[in-house]
């Protein structure tokens, strides 16, 4: 099955730009400092390395959000983003420490999977809510697909 095709740069700029757009609609404001940009590897059906550049992208950043607002974020999520299609794969509101906020969608066109949710325990880390990207394999453009 072929991979979908899209430069490094360019999936950056989309991680980005939806995780600015999950704050924008949520009225938060994110903590720059605490962006955070992973390109993995993907292995194989039988976890094989392909050697042709195909990456995964996960991307995070931290807002300001107190924890007071962590459950009207996840909820204003999953109410605009199901209606513009995405398929809402995980949701909790945030009730304290061990029962943290979670928004989990998937973009039904692209497969990127974006999230929202508390992070860090409140004992030792302070609590925050963080929006992240997490793309499906990717191929470069240009660059013939490895068969396994």
């Amino acid at each position: 099955m072929p991979l979908p095709r899209t430069a490094k740069d360019d999936a950056l700029r989309w991680a980005k730009d939806r995780t600015a757009y999950m704050a924008e609609i949520t009225d938060v404001q994110l903590k720059p400092s605490t962006a955070t940009v992973h390109f993995e590897n993907c292995l194989g059906a039988n976890d094989e390395v392909a050697e042709d550049g195909r990456y995964s992208l996960f991307y995070y950043v931290d807002s300001l959000a107190p924890v007071t607002e962590h459950t009207r974020v996840v909820r204003t999520l999953r109410q605009k983003l199901e209606k513009q299609g995405y398929e809402v794969t995980g949701y909790r509101e945030f009730k304290d420490a061990y029962t943290s906020a979670v928004f989990r969608a998937n973009d039904r066109k692209s497969h990127y999977r974006v999230t929202a949710e508390t992070v860090g325990s409140g004992k030792t880390k302070p609590q925050a809510l963080s929006f992240a990207v997490r793309t499906p394999c990717m191929l470069p453009p240009g660059v013939e697909q490895q068969q396994f």
